[in-house]
Formats: structure tokens, sequence, C-alpha cells
């Protein structure tokens, strides 16, 4: 008897984990995405000297990119929830690396203007593609780590771009930066169109076992549908967590559009110490969102799995406290050291507040996640559309020090939006998700 269990333990498949191998790609979709956003701040410097620009173009250029990707959040988490993940993917990630490659070619501020926001177009739809993924292919105790995937490769772009982008640039010029980057983001696309499917049971890499692990507890079959907006327009939970967003999005894209020339201007540093400095924030902030990705499935856990929706409330508050702290604290320093440790203070507290939104995502969407991933990113995105031309007129008026200082004082809408939203409970009702 004893034998005969063994070989039956012996011929029973093993559970597949093939879902932390999707969660790497995520990682990857989201690193790539951000590497093709910071190459051009890191590049901006030297592009102003060739064209001739002002801040203030530079501000417009910017914001052309976030206009694009803002427009096509609410669009893209509908297309992710209509269409699915792996084709609304697939097709976002080709449009973006083409616009990117063809940043190379622009000859003008209005052409850079024009190619920023069609790569801002195609990339709108990637990110509620990934919200969908999240929601799809993991297990309900698994949501912080599965958002940290996400974040995680969202602000691990920041640190290795700079560096890469500074090398490339002393190698093929700040052209040879966009077309390099254009390419790699073309084999990301055949990536993610090989290697994922709308669901785990019908990815050949999954084993029935992990896929009804994943799907314990939810309907794996539930039809694809565009979720109810106008409910959702009327819940005013809906509203709190887009605003919170902005605010979030507003300050990290402040770091991510004008943090490398603040500390050319600022400090008079030389490109390639922009480069190393720049990306010391950024290590912080993804070391600070894989750890709130992890507590908080250390919490779901527990025997009150309920405490970690408190819990993304709470840190959230501090992240956001502490964060306008230290860009207070970081205005008022002289040297580069010293702004550079409150400038890593601040943009890794900010990680508690991305952590805490995008593993809300999925208790507040539900099946609807990537809507709900989409009108997040609409939100936050406004906050990216305002940050690089409200930065350049503050600092053309008032300076870079007080720039910092009254961004600091926006942390306080944040702190109202999340004693309202509520994280744990779902913003339609069950019946109202599964019927429409």
């Amino acid at each position: 008897m004893e034998l005969e269990r063994t070989l039956d333990s012996a011929a029973a498949p093993a559970r597949t984990n093939y879902r932390w191998k999707v969660a790497t790609l995520i990682f990857l979709v989201s690193f790539v995405a951000y590497m093709d956003r910071v190459n051009l701040s890191v590049a901006t410097p030297v592009i102003m000297q060739e064209f001739g620009f002002t801040k203030i173009d530079m501000g417009f250029i910017q914001t052309c990119f976030f206009a694009g990707y803002a427009l096509m959040q609410v669009p893209g988490g509908i297309l992710a929830d209509r269409f699915g993940l792996r084709k609304t993917g697939t097709f976002a990630i080709l449009w973006w690396s083409l616009f990117t490659a063809l940043t190379a070619f622009a000859q003008g501020k209005f052409s850079f203007a024009a190619i920023r926001m069609a790569f801002g177009l195609g990339e709108g739809p990637v990110f509620p593609s990934l919200g969908a993924a999240c929601y799809k292919w993991f297990h309900h105790d698994e949501k912080g780590k599965a958002s940290s995937a996400i974040l995680g490769g969202t602000f691990f772009g920041p640190v290795v771009g700079p560096v890469v982008t500074v090398a490339l640039m002393a190698w093929l010029g700040w052209q040879g930066v966009f077309i390099v980057f254009g390419l790699i983001g073309a084999v990301v696309a055949w990536s993610w169109h090989k290697y994922t499917r709308d669901n785990p049971q019908d990815c050949p890499y999954v084993s029935a076992e992990e896929a009804e692990y994943i799907n314990e507890a939810r309907d794996a079959n539930a039809q694809k549908a565009v979720a109810p907006w106008k409910k959702l327009l009327r819940n005013h939970r809906f509203w709190a967590i887009g605003l919170q967003f902005l605010v979030v999005d507003y300050i990290m894209y402040v770091f991510l559009a004008w943090l490398p020339m603040f500390l050319t201007e600022a400090y008079g540093l030389n490109l390639k110490s922009m480069g190393f400095w720049t990306s010391v924030p950024w290590i912080a902030l993804t070391f600070m969102v894989f750890f709130a990705g992890w507590f908080s499935d250390r919490l779901a856990m527990g025997k009150n799995s309920e405490r970690q929706y408190t819990m993304r409330t709470a840190t959230a508050i501090a992240g956001i406290s502490v964060t306008s702290i230290g860009l207070y604290a970081a205005s008022q320093m002289a040297s580069v050291e010293a702004a550079i440790f409150w400038m890593t203070v601040a943009l890794g507290s900010l990680g508690f507040c991305m952590s805490a939104t995008w593993s809300s995502v999925m208790s507040l969407g539900g099946r609807f996640s990537g809507s709900v991933s989409g009108w997040i990113n609409l939100w936050g995105n406004i906050g990216g559309v305002l940050a690089p031309i409200v930065t350049a007129f503050l600092v053309e008026a008032y300076g870079w020090n007080d720039m910092f200082a009254i961004t600091a004082l926006f942390g306080t809408l944040v702190v109202v939006c999340w004693l309202v939203v509520k994280p744990g409970k779902q913003l339609l009702p069950e019946e109202v998700s599964a019927n429409k």
C-alpha cells in the first residue's frame, strides 16, 4: 500500500508556478516603458542645446506625451476588458516602441511634441493590461506582490535608464538612444504575446492545479464585458482613488521630468555625475514598493486579513506625509549630497502610496480591474500632463527650491482622499459586477 501511494504521488502532476514568470514579464514591460520615458529627461540638456529649446519648450514636449497617455487611459482600460490583456498589451507595446524610435528623427519643437504625443497614446493601454493581468493571473492573497511587479519595473526603469542613456549617448549620440530602445520594445512585445494568455487555464505552461489555485473563490470563466461606467462615476470613492493618484503621480513626474535638469543647473553636475545621482532616489522607490507589496500580502495571510485594507490607508497617508517633509527639506539643502538624501526619502516614501493604490485596484474593481486601472492612470497622468509644464513655470518664476517647497504642499489632498477610499470594499456590488 505504501508503494502504491508513492507511485500515485509520483504520477500526479506537480502544481506549476508559471504565474511568477508572468510576474517577471509584467515587471519587464513596465521596466522598459519607464526606461523609454526617462531617456528624454536625461537627454534634455543636450537636446535643449542642439535645438535652442527653453525649459518651457521642454515642459511642453513632455506634457504632450502625458496628454496622449492620459487620453488613452479609460479607452485603454475598456480595450483591456473587451479584447483581453494579451492582444491589447502586444499592440500597445509595439505602438509605443515605434514612436520611441521615431523620436530620433524629430527636427523641431512641434515634431518632438507630435511624436511624443503619439508615443503616449500607444503606451496608454499598457498599464490597464498589466492591471488586468494581475487580477487574472494571481490568487487573491498575492495581490500585493503582483502589483509590486508593475511598480517595481516602473521604478527600476529610472534607476537603470539614466546610466544606460548616458552610455548610449556617448556611443551613438542622443538619436541612437531612441532607436535602441525602440528595438528593445519590439522584442518585449513579442515576448508578451508568446508567453501570456487572457486566462491562466488557457496557457499551455500552466497546470490545472495552478489554474485552480489562481481562480480560487472567483469565476475564472466570467465573460469579457465593459464596466458599467455610469454606476462607477456616481461613486465618490471612485473619484477619491483617482484624485489622490493625480497628486501622487504629479510628484513622481516632477522627479522623472526635471530631476536631471535640477541637478545640472542647481549643483553644476556634469552628465556622468548627473546620471548617477538621478538614479539614487529611484533605487529607494523600487525597494519600497516591493517591501510594501510583501508586507501587504503578509497581512492578507494573517488571521484577520481585513486589516490589510486598513493598513493600505494608513501606509498611504504616512507615505505621502513623509514625502512632503522630504521635498521641503530637500529644498533647503546647500549640498548635492544632502539634497539627494532628502529626495531619496521623499521618493522612496511615495512608494507606499503607489503600492496601496495598485494593491487596491483588484479589491475595488473586481472583474473590471482593467477599467479601474485605466481610471486611476487617467488621473495619475493628468498629474503627468501638469507636472512638466507647471514645474517649468514655477522654476522660471520662483526658482528650483521654492518649486519643491510648493510641491510639498500638494500632499494634503492625498491624505483627505485616502480617508474616503475604503480599499477593502468593492466599488460595485457583486450582483452588479456579475450581471452588469
